[in-house]
């Protein structure tokens, strides 16, 4: 059975779809290719249609403007209605402007506020910022709701960050069998490609270091041994800098299938090639997870470690869901 995707990030990826569209789609087109509605196939279609009509309600009643389109000849002819959101009402106003500062200040705050805590206008400003992107024209990012601050690693980084405190944890780097204890002053936490990461001196080592959240295994522990908290001024400019240091210096030549859900996530992102698309990334391995998720829809030209990944994970999954000889089929049509 596949696996079942969050209800946040249906909706997130329900909007990207219906904001990529100017004819709209139709609710089949909806359920057959949109993640979160495609991954319950063997579901019954009453329930999905039912589960689309409630998404489509809970996204109009924050705010986000769709629309639904009738027969050209016959706009009251609703039995094969287009849905779409205009970007034109959905979109900021095209005077306002934000230095590459602020839109960093705008897409961490509204990546780590609730939406219970926001009242119903900053919940509308902030879904206009996000449709803004590091672009200032990118509409929300389909896989941002995957990692948010509801990391378990999240609330004692950032005590510990404002206490200036010590922390330990353990960290399982890729390719290891076993965690390795880290001894970490925190110094600032940054989120880049919906991911967070904490920057901080690691004590062990003698030397700064960048660490994911996802890969922290256990608790977080908080020690009672202080740092000076001038280290952590500038710390967060310095952290998202080599971050974009590393992306700048890999990238990943893609194939990718037109007007697929990996066109739509992966184009927004990536430069356009001879051969297909440019992909600068920070981690191989997190990008070799996210390129097998789409199966068929992406191919890995080059680099050979990141292709070779993403083949090791679909022979992974085609061992777990199928007999050997799926293995042939999975390794040509995913990532070879």
């Amino acid at each position: 059975m596949a696996a079942q995707i969050p209800a946040e990030e249906r909706l997130t990826n329900l909007v990207v779809a219906l904001m990529a569209t100017e004819i709209g789609l139709t609710k089949q087109q909806i359920l057959a290719s949109v993640s979160g509605y495609r991954q319950r196939a063997d579901g019954k279609q009453d329930a999905l249609e039912k589960m689309f009509e409630r998404d489509k309600e809970d996204l109009r009643a924050l705010g986000i403007p769709i629309e639904t389109l009738g027969d050209h000849a016959d706009p009251n002819d609703l039995r094969e209605a287009r849905y779409r959101i205009p970007k034109a009402e959905y979109d900021l106003p095209v005077d306002i402007e934000f230095t590459s500062a602020e839109l960093a200040v705008l897409r961490l705050a509204g990546s780590v506020w609730s939406e219970e805590s926001l009242s119903r206008d900053a919940q509308a400003g902030v879904r206009k910022i996000r449709a803004l992107g590091i672009d200032v024209d990118e509409p929300i990012i389909g896989f941002a709701p995957r990692i948010t601050a509801r990391d378990a690693a999240f609330a004692p980084l950032q005590g510990a960050i404002e206490r200036s405190l010590v922390v330990t944890f353990d960290y399982l780097k890729p390719g290891e069998e076993a965690p390795r204890r880290r001894r970490v002053q925190p110094l600032a936490l940054v989120e880049y490609e919906a991911r967070w990461h904490v920057f901080g001196h690691d004590v062990d080592a003698d030397g700064d270091r960048m660490f994911l959240l996802t890969r922290i295994v256990g608790d977080v522990v908080v020690t009672s041994d202080a740092f000076p908290a001038e280290l952590r001024e500038g710390a967060g400019e310095r952290a998202l800098a080599s971050l974009e240091a590393v992306a700048s210096a890999h990238s990943a030549l893609l194939e990718v299938t037109p007007g697929t859900e990996a066109a739509l996530r992966l184009g927004r992102r990536a430069k356009p090639a001879v051969q297909g698309i440019r992909l600068p990334y920070v981690d191989l391995h997190i990008l070799a997870d996210e390129l097998a998720s789409y199966g068929p829809e992406v191919r890995v030209v080059e680099p050979l470690t990141l292709r070779e990944a993403v083949i090791a994970r679909l022979r992974a999954v085609a061992e777990v869901h199928g007999p050997a000889e799926a293995h042939g089929p999975a390794e040509e049509k995913g990532g070879s």
